[in-house]
């Protein structure tokens, strides 16, 4: 394998379509995860190592360029992730810029809290409680590091790769199944979704641009449209009659979430899918000359990706 300049942390959806699109362009690519998992592809190289750790970082990222932090938490929990995401971002921040990387991470749309109007680059994020604040952190972070940093924010994904998210593995089966449609919140209001492979290409372009370094960039998103418009645009890709979709208000949620935990933090968040949650991305679209996939093209290659999953007989457990 001839030199390694892009490193990629974490084989989730962005991580894994980020080296598989880094391969398909002819560039090896390191992928680090704690099991050593990941796509398999000649030019993927796929490591096990513990990216809390930037002293054993230092030697994984050894002559790199770009670093693709792409880790998660090991529980979807306020105080898991403070206890380790910042951390790990900042070991992370540390090896990378004894490398003299660029680190560029993906970013969710938390930072900005409840908002009344469309996100943009300049909306203010200054969420202050729970998860969101943790966000906010990680956020100031990256800007007092002296490492150069890019964060690429989108909203909930979709796409092959997407399994546990609002419009993967909770979404795509039911619908290709003909099952009724269970969704958080209004079940009509806007929502942005963004589409994994076009989240990993303006990554990909924001590691090789350095005029964008150190900047808070829009994944190019699609216009938005209701969860209700999104199950029947998948039925539509998979032939299928769209099936009935009912909300489940977050009062609801949060009566469960005072007895389950998971349920708690899942209704923390509920406020992006109770009002309008959308986002303008077209700022960060013309500093990136991209432009994002049509939802119905995205929605087919969603479909076409899980039907080649149940036609090799894999579940939606499978990793």
């Amino acid at each position: 394998m001839s030199t390694t300049r892009d490193i990629v942390i974490g084989a989730g959806p962005v991580g894994t379509t980020i080296a598989l699109r880094l391969a398909e362009q002819g560039r090896p690519v390191r992928l680090l995860t704690r099991s050593g998992s990941g796509p398999d592809h000649p030019l993927v190289e796929r490591r096990r190592a513990d990216a809390g750790d930037a002293t054993a970082l230092a030697d994984h990222l050894a002559g790199a360029t770009a670093v693709f932090d792409c880790m998660h938490a090991s529980a979807y929990r306020v105080d898991t992730w403070r206890a380790e995401l910042p951390r790990a971002e900042h070991a992370v921040l540390e090896a990378a810029g004894k490398a003299g990387a660029v680190v560029v991470f993906p970013e969710s749309l938390y930072s900005f809290g409840r908002v009344d109007a469309p996100i943009t680059e300049t909306s203010p994020r200054e969420a202050s409680t729970g998860k969101a604040a943790v966000r906010v952190e990680l956020l100031r972070q990256r800007h007092e590091s002296a490492t150069p940093t890019v964060s690429v924010a989108a909203s909930d994904f979709y796409g092959p790769h997407v399994r546990n998210a609002h419009a993967g593995e909770r979404m795509v089966p039911t619908v290709m199944a003909g099952r009724t449609m269970w969704v958080i919140g209004d079940a009509d209001a806007p929502h942005s979704w963004t589409y994994v492979p076009d989240f990993a290409e303006a990554m990909i372009r924001a590691a090789d641009d350095e005029a964008l370094w150190n900047t808070f960039l829009l994944a190019p998103t699609a216009p938005a449209v209701s969860q209700r418009r999104l199950v029947a645009t998948y039925a539509e890709a998979a032939g299928v009659t769209a099936p009935a979709v009912h909300g489940i208000p977050a009062w609801a949620l949060h009566a469960l979430g005072l007895v389950h935990r998971d349920t708690r933090e899942l209704a923390e968040m509920s406020y992006q899918f109770a009002r309008p949650f959308v986002i303008d991305s077209s700022a960060s679209q013309r500093r990136l000359d991209l432009e994002p996939t049509p939802l119905e093209v995205g929605a087919r290659e969603t479909v076409d990706w899980w039907a080649a999953k149940d036609a090799h007989g894999e579940t939606a457990t499978d990793r």
